[in-house]
């Protein structure tokens, strides 16, 4: 009889440690699922438990490195919060080849310019008193904090950030306030800022 209650006892005790068991994987899946479901496609190239993982601290790190890069152009504007004219970039013949285009309509201007290469296609285009400035590419690591030190050495504030992605394609879309001191066309942007990418190739 004492046999067969400690057996009784020991089966209850396997059939609470399986359920727990089981309750702690599903909780586990469900993480991961929207851990998943959080991070750009690009980031996760397989569905098991150690490429979700190791894509979200990719993404978390890339994520940090812009966030450290707007923390720092913030602290340094809040000490020297009117600096002087940025020098106007000299743009070279071999630059690639860019595509300009203006709409008048009445008395309301619109500039956009576009500057594509194998690498990358950049589009920027003035939206009231703001840039509208927009890159497409295959993902590169780093990319999106090599634009905004850009950005930042040109003396352009960045207003928001929008990331994108559709498989291994990334959309990067900044609006940028312009400043008085600002001496850049939208085309020269637009050139500046596939430099950044062209970099990548050397």
């Amino acid at each position: 009889m004492v046999d067969h209650k400690k057996d009784l006892s020991e089966r209850l005790e396997r059939m609470s440690h399986i359920a727990v068991e089981r309750n702690r994987r599903r909780q586990m899946n469900e993480h991961l699922k929207v851990l998943r479901s959080m991070t750009p496609c690009f980031y996760i190239k397989r569905g098991d438990q150690a490429s979700i993982i190791g894509g979200v601290i990719e993404f978390i790190k890339e994520m940090q490195q812009v966030l450290q890069s707007l923390e720092s152009k913030k602290r340094r504007r809040s000490i020297s919060p009117s600096p002087g004219p940025s020098p106007k970039p000299i743009l070279q013949p071999n630059t690639p080849q860019s595509e300009r285009s203006i709409i008048v309509h009445e008395n309301i201007k619109e500039l956009g310019a576009s500057c594509n290469s194998p690498v990358a296609d950049v589009e920027a285009k003035i939206s009231g008193s703001n840039v509208v400035l927009r890159t497409v590419s295959r993902r590169i690591p780093g990319q999106v904090v090599k634009i905004i030190n850009l950005l930042e050495n040109l003396s352009l504030e960045i207003l928001h950030l929008n990331i994108s992605s559709m498989e291994d394609t990334v959309l990067y879309s900044f609006v940028i306030k312009i400043g008085l001191e600002c001496q850049l066309s939208v085309e020269e942007l637009a050139v500046e800022v596939q430099k950044s990418f062209s970099a990548n190739l050397t």
